[in-house]
């Protein structure tokens, strides 16, 4: 636990209640002819439906409060689940909250966005535009309200933010020795980084007892593996912990479920959303956790993930954006 003080000592804001529940996936087992199939339900989270976003805003808000902010900027699309965790975990910090979202005013991203207002955030729609621009609206916005004499945080430091799975492959780790699960295989969706980034770097600091599996849900493996190695350094940076590069770690990329890319659906996807509510009873979404089911059932299955060797997918969340998903389906009406 030494290690981790330069972790602990970060300044924190009290959202999960640990652990968050790993689930046997009985069903599967059943289905599949084998054991040892698992998920880690961060989406069973108590606050705003729960979400691997938590973990990150436990060390924003915390950082936010300890530099006396008193508002918020975070941005995202209508149905960010970010956005609306941050809206959430603000408002019971006691922080106002304002969200840039990258979409176009209209009905349907209002209706997206719904849980944001719900929460007490205010809303911005500046159209659909890329990373960049959305990043230079939310710095204008941030000068803006400086201006006014406010205290704004803009939430979304990726090192920082990466902390939070630092502390997740810790956990999961003691989950599964204190629940005798063996666990070898973990699975993630492939995607901004830091969730990703912080448990590979957790994982490497507990000496690698996982293989991490990434299925890529947004960028092609180059640019997933520079955001990945930009984190990773930062957060080796920021500790002081020297766990070895990110080359040397038990890493699996998987691009097989990428498809059109980021929100844009697949039929494996859909299959993967349909099997596990019909199997097990557990919702996932199209755009973060269905390719990375998909990906998860499809390495079981095929036998790319030996039968005696237990594996674990992560659960990141997003099950509200699901109610805004009805049109993608083709096989559910």
């Amino acid at each position: 636990m030494s290690d981790l003080q330069s972790i602990l000592r970060e300044p924190r804001y009290d959202l999960v209640k640990m652990p968050t529940p790993l689930q046997r996936l009985s069903g599967f087992e059943r289905k599949l002819g084998r054991s040892g199939l698992y998920a880690k339900r961060d989406d069973l989270m108590e606050i705003g439906l729960g979400g691997n976003k938590l973990r990150s805003l436990e060390f924003w808000l915390g950082a936010a409060l300890q530099q006396r902010a008193d508002i918020v900027l975070v941005a995202g699309g209508a149905t960010s689940n970010l956005c609306r965790l941050t809206a959430a975990a603000a408002s019971m910090a006691g922080l106002d909250c304002l969200i840039i979202h990258n979409a176009a005013d209209n009905p349907a991203n209002r209706e997206g966005s719904f849980l944001n207002r719900l929460f007490g955030a205010q809303t911005r729609f500046i159209g659909p535009v890329g990373e960049d621009e959305r990043g230079a609206a939310t710095k204008a916005a941030a000068a803006e309200l400086t201006q006014q004499g406010r205290v704004p945080y803009i939430v979304g430091d990726a090192v920082l933010g990466a902390l939070g799975y630092v502390l997740a492959a810790f956990e999961l780790h003691e989950q599964s020795q204190r629940e005798s699960v063996p666990l070898r295989h973990v699975f993630l969706a492939g995607s901004m980084g830091p969730t990703e980034a912080g448990f590979i770097f957790g994982n490497a600091m507990l000496g690698h007892p996982f293989q991490v599996h990434l299925v890529s849900v947004e960028y092609e493996q180059a640019e997933l593996e520079a955001r990945l190695q930009r984190i990773y350094d930062g957060i080796a940076q920021r500790t002081g912990l020297s766990v070895g590069g990110l080359d040397r770690a038990p890493l699996h990329y998987h691009m097989d479920h990428l498809g059109g890319g980021w929100g844009v659906p697949t039929p494996e996807a859909e299959a993967a959303i349909v099997a596990f509510a019909r199997t097990e009873g557990i919702l996932v979404e199209h755009v973060y956790t269905a390719k990375t089911c998909a990906g998860f059932l499809d390495l079981v299955a095929s036998g790319g993930i030996p039968a005696d060797e237990p594996a674990c997918i992560i659960h990141t969340g997003g099950t509200a954006s699901l109610f805004s998903q009805r049109e993608q389906f083709r096989t559910v009406s």
